[in-house]
């Protein structure tokens, strides 16, 4: 570890635009946790607690803040009156902890969010999931997504489905000028929990699918579904209407780019962009774009509506099928301001927490003991 990682532990320390950035070390597992609030200008901050190896010491805390200013931006467009916030907890290795060493870590990391008093609530995110909200609400009041049997909203990523799908129609109406999924070629990356659903709701909606995996074990779906199959290095170049990344970020780059073979991009993957320059390389080849902090917004939309705001599932599809005017919304707004769909995105975002509710007094919390 480095010395300046050491110096960090236990302390909170400044960002020009983070509220709060913390890093400590777990006092039951002796793991680096790092938690960055980014916003509470709309209301307390939400967002997951990822747990995963980094080979750099400094990889976590670049991680926690590039997630959480994307939560901001994510829970401004889902219209919810919440910040964005991001918990990362690095791992020595990439085998990740299991039993006594898993339930210590997991206690560590809700002591922290406790520590904070309200300003961050927790859900899962890559490394964690609602079996692990459980525990952590053991320690914590401020977690989302625990089991349903145990009065929480459960597993979040059939609702992050859900919200790509209606994301889904507002870009076809965009590209092709009618919303219908019917007959049209849809290429999925990655058939994980998130996928898959996505994948059988095309399925339903009459979409002929092209799908692929790293994990050759979800070919079963495919076969399930009549769909083609084909290997994780041709699914870029992969003649389809709309391409719909459901896998981990970055794949958008300027070395991908030219390879795309679709009208449009949309899908629930976060950060699928490599770089912002990147999005205007797409414009360039007049590919749309759908951002992905909004297509990816129905998981939260649906968590933090159960759990915070008690909303009958009724108003959840409501505000889950809204993700489509959103969309409509920012599609409008970079055809007449002559911009690119990231920014126009961007910028609604902005607005959005700017005329929203006052900022709360940006005071640093205390470092906590665990």
């Amino acid at each position: 570890m480095t010395a300046a990682l050491e110096q960090a532990l236990s302390r909170t320390f400044p960002n020009p635009s983070h509220e709060l950035v913390q890093v400590v070390r777990g006092r039951r597992s002796g793991l680096v946790i790092t938690v960055a609030i980014h916003s509470t200008a709309l209301g307390p901050a939400a967002g997951g607690c990822r747990i995963a190896h980094y080979a750099d010491p400094s990889a976590p805390i670049a991680d926690a803040l590039r997630l959480s200013a994307a939560m901001t931006e994510k829970n401004a467009l889902a219209g919810l009156e919440h910040g964005g916030a991001k918990a990362v907890v690095a791992l020595p290795a990439a085998a990740r902890p299991t039993g006594e060493e898993r339930t210590a870590l997991l206690h560590d990391l809700g002591d922290t969010i406790e520590s904070l008093g309200g300003r961050y609530i927790a859900g899962p995110d890559v490394g964690s999931g609602p079996a692990d909200m459980s525990v952590i609400g053991s320690r914590t009041t401020h977690v989302c997504c625990r089991p349903a049997e145990e009065g929480g909203s459960g597993d979040s990523s059939l609702h992050t489905a859900r919200g790509t799908l209606a994301a889904l129609g507002a870009v076809a109406d965009e590209a092709f000028g009618s919303p219908e999924l019917a007959g049209r070629t849809f290429g999925v990356i990655g058939l994980g929990s998130v996928g898959a659903h996505v994948a059988r709701l095309l399925d339903r909606a009459g979409a002929r699918l092209v799908v692929t995996d790293v994990n050759p074990a979800t070919r079963g779906l495919a076969q399930e579904l009549g769909a083609t199959w084909v290997h994780p290095d041709d699914a870029l170049t992969a003649d389809v209407d709309i391409l719909v990344p459901a896998a981990l970020g970055g794949l958008l780059t300027a070395r991908t780019v030219p390879l795309l073979r679709c009208a449009a991009v949309a899908g629930p993957a976060n950060n699928q962009l490599d770089e912002p320059s990147t999005a205007d390389l797409l414009a360039a080849r007049n590919i749309l774009w759908a951002p992905d902090p909004v297509v990816s917004s129905g998981g939260v939309i649906h968590a933090t509506g159960v759990e915070v705001r008690r909303e009958s599932e009724e108003r959840l599809s409501e505000r889950i099928q809204g993700i489509a005017d959103t969309l409509r919304q920012v599609f409008h707004l970079a055809r007449t301001r002559a911009t690119t769909p990231a920014t126009a995105a961007s910028r609604l975002a902005e607005r959005r927490v700017r005329e929203g509710h006052p900022s709360p007094t940006r005071t640093a919390a205390p470092a906590p003991t665990s």
